[in-house]
């Protein structure tokens, strides 16, 4: 059996990258080829070097241009791509070069609370002043517009008109680590093919 290779990028803590490392740590048939991000500082770096897993830092110039990231992607042989809070939008060289490859989770329900400008805190301040009765998380295909590709699986969580920004972050947080991984582990696999 084919091993799937797959890359994650990140810009952030890093708590959904270190969750997909561990989930596949010790797989025959999914290997965690590096952890990317646009961010020296980005602690997800921490993260991964303390699970073993390469990192590599590109800057936005490095990001944009096609023969760095094509070389990076090709020369580990990358399958997959995976965005775990990666703030710039991914170019298009690389979305064309990997359609239906590039996996993206969202703290919300989309199409609700999507787009630019739409990620962690933003979000569940956004829900909290809509009044929403519940929200989510929303796992789904790259493609060349901010937060509108196929929607591979959605999970809910209902809200209290307690609930500060902060509590919908934890609820939303809980759903993405008990999730994430193992909806990867089926698009890996080719159960929602």
């Amino acid at each position: 059996m084919k091993t799937t290779n797959v890359a994650i990028f990140a810009s952030g803590n890093g708590t959904n990258c270190e969750n997909i490392i561990k989930h596949f740590a010790g797989s025959e048939e999914v290997k965690i080829k590096f952890v990317l991000s646009n961010r020296s500082s980005a602690f997800a770096l921490v993260r991964a070097q303390q699970l073993g897993v390469e990192t590599i830092v590109v800057d936005s110039i490095q990001l944009k241009d096609e023969s760095t990231m094509m070389d990076i992607l090709q020369s580990h042989s990358i399958d997959y791509i995976i965005l775990a809070g990666f703030l710039p939008i991914v170019p298009s060289y690389i979305v064309n070069s990997f359609p239906n490859h590039i996996v993206n989770i969202h703290p919300s329900l989309l199409p609700k609370f999507g787009g630019k400008g739409m990620w962690g805190h933003h979000v569940h301040e956004a829900v909290k002043a809509a009044g929403e009765a519940e929200t989510g998380i929303t796992i789904h295909f790259v493609n060349d517009e901010c937060d509108s590709g196929t929607i591979i699986k959605q999970f809910k969580v209902s809200l209290s008109p307690d609930d500060t920004a902060k509590d919908i972050e934890e609820k939303v947080h809980n759903l993405e680590m008990t999730h994430f991984p193992k909806v990867l582990e089926c698009i890996f696999s080719n159960k929602f093919a």
